[in-house]
């Protein structure tokens, strides 16, 4: 059972968690490519999707500099250019036209996503210090000045600053040390039970696991201290 009232600082994630209501961004970016009419399978979609995810991993392609539109442009144009060179997708589609309209339409569920949050993460602000700790690509603090979030989090761990990815603990205890507190007095927010879950809980902070379509099917033997399905649900939790 959570007690919210035994809680005295909050470590959120940030991808999947604030700017998508904890839906997989695999789920979104295949949205926005049903709603462009893509000729693709959702396989072979995802096939696209990890080589963009795996090129940029490797590769210094996103600079700090970059906001999330700049980042999703870069995202769409590895997936697409794939799908091309695997003739996939045929030439005359793969164009410029299309890249564009993908990342902004990724760009606007994020935005309405975000902007159904920031009141929540303001509230929780004024009640409790918040520290962020996301896998990212050394670019989460232009995202989080773009959308205007940056105010709320007083600190910010960065696995590519860092140099710790989840599911590592260490990055989560590097949030802990931020936050001066001990880790039963703080709770991990975060949509992945595999990277945000299972790890917090293994340094000995609560959870709250938001729960929504991830990028595998879920065993049905995953737990955590409360389980949300909508990041709406916080407010009644800390009594917003």
């Amino acid at each position: 059972m959570f007690e919210s009232d035994k809680i005295k600082g909050i470590i959120f994630d940030y991808g999947g968690t604030i700017d998508s209501n904890g839906m997989h961004w695999a789920e979104v970016i295949w949205m926005a490519y049903q709603a462009e009419e893509v000729p693709v399978s959702k396989e072979t979609f995802r096939e696209a999707y990890v080589h963009g995810e795996r090129t940029l991993g490797k590769n210094p392609i996103v600079q700090p500099h970059h906001t999330f539109l700049d980042m999703l442009r870069l995202k769409t144009d590895l997936q697409i250019e794939w799908l091309k060179a695997g003739d996939f997708l045929p030439e005359e589609l793969a164009t410029p036209g299309l890249k564009q309209r993908l990342a902004d339409w990724c760009y606007a569920y994020a935005r309405k996503s975000i902007d159904s949050a920031r009141h929540i993460l303001a509230a929780l602000s004024r009640k409790y210090p918040l520290v962020l700790v996301s896998n990212f690509y050394g670019n989460v603090e232009a995202v989080l000045k773009d959308f205007h979030l940056d105010c709320y989090f007083q600190s910010i761990v960065e696995s590519a600053v860092v140099g710790i990815r989840k599911p590592d603990p260490a990055i989560f205890r590097l949030g802990v040390k931020d936050l001066l507190l001990p880790a039963e007095e703080i709770v991990v927010i975060g949509d992945s039970y595999d990277k945000d879950i299972v790890p917090a809980t293994s340094i000995g902070c609560k959870t709250i696991w938001l729960k929504s379509i991830g990028w595998s099917e879920y065993e049905g033997n995953e737990t955590a201290d409360l389980v949300i399905t909508d990041f709406a649900e916080l407010e009644q939790t800390f009594g917003l």
